[in-house]
């Protein structure tokens, strides 16, 4: 079989195969994962940034190459999760802004748009590390480069870049030393193999199941489902567009129309992306919100659900759950509270951690943290509800810094700043030391730096068997996880947990915090926090309900 060019309908045919093919090896990869703790993983993150993509591809009837490279591009992009999921993102940002503009991808456009792919998803990371997705990336990128004067089939050149990302990818673990320890390769690289591994087999025109794609779909939508009542509905129809801009659309008509569409409803979201805009209002009068935004283009994707009928109940599920949790947050929105010189965005993972950020003064709340990586769509929600010139965001999380950096640099009307607080103690640290009577950058350098001060411990379990910087763990120990690396492993929660603290405590010290989930009770910390005074009686001990799940202390030493 010999094939030389891809088509607009093969192109979406590959990619949704490899969404399908991330999706089945989900679990696989998120086993490679070298700390075996119990939280959102590559897997997961590849599969939901990838799903959200999917979500806009599927929408499009006999889309062309342009059509689908933006879909794919700003799909990806909104939904991108944890550091692999934003690396995934950008290989997809690069790769379609090569072939955009062609009726038909031969070898030399697949060969410029890999290396395109690689260029742009190495810019977006601050210190590229070998033995990673990247590494991956960018061996198909080299190998692409190499077959490109020798071959016009692509068959014959997918076949040997797929065989050199595996000969890379079985490398890894020699240029990262912690996946030789732990026996395993990079899991971002498997899984974009994974990927191009499925977008292969169907240029070959070999049969894939979508059935996983519905799923990964309503998954990616971050749902809960209760039941409702549908006399609690203010505002019947559920109304879904998207306006293809056609006209004059900038800050000031955005502002307008929100405006207009908050006077005929709620829940209203509107996302901005190049030339569309896609919306998402509460009303009771569909057409009026239709009306107004064919003033800046036509319409594509329309959906409108009537929340009453029964033969709706799941849409009614979905929607209402949405608008409630919109509901709580619009006590925070610009509509309720004047503008101000900054505001506060913090990535939470319980409900007592929820209370000591707002407390602390911050504006709104992302549900997500270690047990669920919020995505840049998230933060982009995030952003539009806060009412403010300059926002710091507070990720509190490794793995969301990447999200929320992409979430900035989509932010044209706002100034933002990233915070990189890696732990929910580095983050309230950092909000502390907010002084509203300087400048917005003079914040961000103090806050960074005052947030180093902070040594940062977290109690869970192990979900798998693994070796880590000489450590053997087994699958149910409960393990002290430092701000880099795992630095105590036992058998019950109080021991390892105060080993833990002896790790972190030093002539220096002076506070030491606890912050205990919802497995562990009031008496159990406070208990805990007796035994922490007589080790440490010229210390102050503090004991804070966190409720967050799977992490049964979240600990600070400073």
């Amino acid at each position: 079989m010999v094939i030389k060019t891809i088509d607009a309908q093969t192109l979406k045919k590959m990619f949704l195969a490899g969404a399908a093919s991330i999706e089945a090896k989900k679990e696989y990869i998120n086993e490679l994962n070298v700390f075996p703790v119990p939280d959102g993983d590559t897997g997961t993150n590849m599969t939901l940034t990838i799903m959200s993509a999917v979500k806009e591809v599927n929408a499009l009837t006999n889309p062309s190459i342009e059509e689908l490279a933006k879909a794919i591009s700003g799909g990806s992009l909104r939904g991108a999760r944890g550091n692999s999921g934003v690396i995934l993102s950008q290989l997809f940002r690069g790769f379609t802004k090569e072939i955009k503009d062609v009726k038909e991808i031969n070898v030399t456009i697949m060969t410029n748009a890999l290396q395109k792919a690689v260029e742009t998803a190495y810019r977006a990371v601050m210190k590229p590390k070998e033995g990673t997705i990247l590494t991956v990336a960018r061996g198909a990128a080299e190998k692409a480069a190499q077959l490109v004067s020798e071959t016009d089939d692509l068959v014959y050149f997918g076949r040997e870049v797929i065989a050199h990302m595996e000969v890379v990818l079985k490398n890894t673990p020699e240029l990262l030393p912690v996946l030789k320890e732990a026996g395993v390769v990079d899991s971002g690289g498997q899984g974009l193999l994974e990927i191009v591994k499925g977008a292969y087999d169907a240029l070959l025109g070999k049969e894939v199941s979508f059935d996983s794609i519905t799923i990964s779909e309503e998954a990616s939508a971050g749902v809960v489902r209760d039941r409702i009542s549908t006399d609690d509905i203010k505002f019947g129809y559920c109304t879904e567009f998207i306006i293809m801009i056609e006209k004059e659309y900038n800050m000031h008509t955005e502002n307008d129309f929100k405006a207009y569409l908050e006077s005929i409803g709620d829940s209203l979201v509107v996302v901005s992306d190049e030339d569309i805009v896609k919306v998402h209002v509460h009303t009771n009068d569909p057409g009026l919100a239709i009306q107004r935004a064919l003033k800046y283009g036509s319409l594509t994707r329309m959906k409108i659900d009537n929340m009453r009928e029964e033969h709706n109940e799941r849409v009614i599920k979905d929607a209402e759950k949405a608008a409630s949790l919109k509901k709580e947050d619009e006590k925070k929105t610009i509509i309720q509270k004047p503008r101000k010189k900054a505001g506060f965005i913090a990535v939470s993972m319980g409900d007592g951690l929820d209370e000591i950020f707002t407390g602390l003064g911050v504006d709104y709340i992302i549900k997500g943290g270690q047990t669920m990586n919020p995505s840049t769509e998230d933060m982009l929600n995030a952003i539009s509800e806060v009412n403010a010139d300059s926002i710091f965001i507070l990720p509190n999380n490794g793995n969301i810094i990447l999200a929320a950096e992409q979430a900035k640099q989509l932010t044209e009307d706002k100034n933002i700043f990233v915070i990189p607080s890696k732990t929910v103690p580095q983050g309230i640290t950092a909000v502390i030391n907010f002084v509203y009577d300087k400048s917005p950058e003079e914040n961000a350098a103090r806050m960074s730096e005052e947030m180093k001060r902070v040594k940062s411990g977290q109690i869970t379990y192990a979900v798998r068997d693994t070796s880590i910087d000489g450590k053997e763990i087994k699958q149910g120990n409960i393990m002290g996880i430092g701000d880099k690396t795992i630095l105590t492993v036992g058998t019950e929660i109080k021991a390892t947990t105060l080993e833990l603290i002896k790790t972190l405590a030093d002539e220096d010290s002076e506070l030491i915090s606890l912050y205990h989930g919802e497995e562990i009770s009031e008496e159990d910390a406070n208990e805990l926090a007796e035994e922490v005074m007589e080790l440490y009686p010229n210390l102050d001990v503090e004991v804070h309900y966190g409720g967050q799940p799977i992490y049964y202390y979240v600990l600070s030493v400073e």
